[in-house]
């Protein structure tokens, strides 16, 4: 299965990321440092290498799917976002998912933009192409997210994508600060995902400029 491929729509354009966008990233990630609190986003072009290169070996090694997002309008870099955690079930060999190269469940994650593309549609279209690929492509029962316990933005913005709160996890991954973080864990299944794909085009459809991203 090719892990290379775009997701394209109105407002933005998922591309592989690879080097070509290492500019790009350091100059979205500009000025927007108090927004990243709880998430790492790469401030200088150092960073922004092993941010790239790490990305891309997860991708060789199947367990994610690292995009650049980009302004359809003009092309820019406007932040980055990852399908990760791929999990590939044993189907016995009977099973008429037996062999699928696609994953069976995912998490999407790694998700940030510049302060420039907050409240543009562009996290609500974002997310309705990576769900819809997920869920319509992939055919995977369940796609999950996870929010710092401190990231009340996050945990706004997943609560309003119609994400069931599962709980917090508690000492679940080393956070940005290098301590112990508590996430809070969403989810959305495959049964749930018609209601929540016309909510996204239905938000994306009256979303303005100065509405909530």
């Amino acid at each position: 299965m090719d892990y290379s491929f775009t997701l394209a729509g109105r407002r933005v354009r998922l591309e592989p990321l690879a080097e070509k966008h290492l500019d790009g990233l350091v100059a979205a990630a500009a000025n927007g440092k108090e927004l990243y609190r709880w998430s790492f986003v790469p401030q200088i072009r150092e960073e922004a290498e092993r941010y790239v290169r790490t990305a891309a070996s997860r991708r060789d090694e199947r367990t994610a799917v690292p995009f650049a997002i980009l302004s359809a309008r003009d092309g820019k870099v406007i932040g980055s976002t990852r399908f990760w955690q791929l999990e590939y079930w044993p189907w016995p060999a009977l099973h008429a998912r037996h062999g699928r190269d696609a994953p069976d469940v995912c998490e999407i994650g790694y998700t940030w933009l510049a302060r420039s593309a907050i409240r543009t549609g562009a996290n609500i279209e974002t997310k309705l192409l990576m769900l819809g690929h997920a869920f319509e492509v992939w055919q995977v029962f369940r796609v999950c997210f996870h929010a710092d316990v401190r990231n009340e933005l996050s945990i706004r913005a997943l609560t309003g994508l119609g994400a069931t709160r599962e709980g917090i996890l508690r000492a679940h991954r080393l956070a940005v600060d290098h301590r112990p973080r508590n996430s809070v864990r969403f989810s959305i299944l495959a049964e749930d995902w018609p209601a929540i794909k016309d909510r996204l085009i239905y938000r994306l459809a009256h979303h303005s400029d100065v509405g909530r991203n």
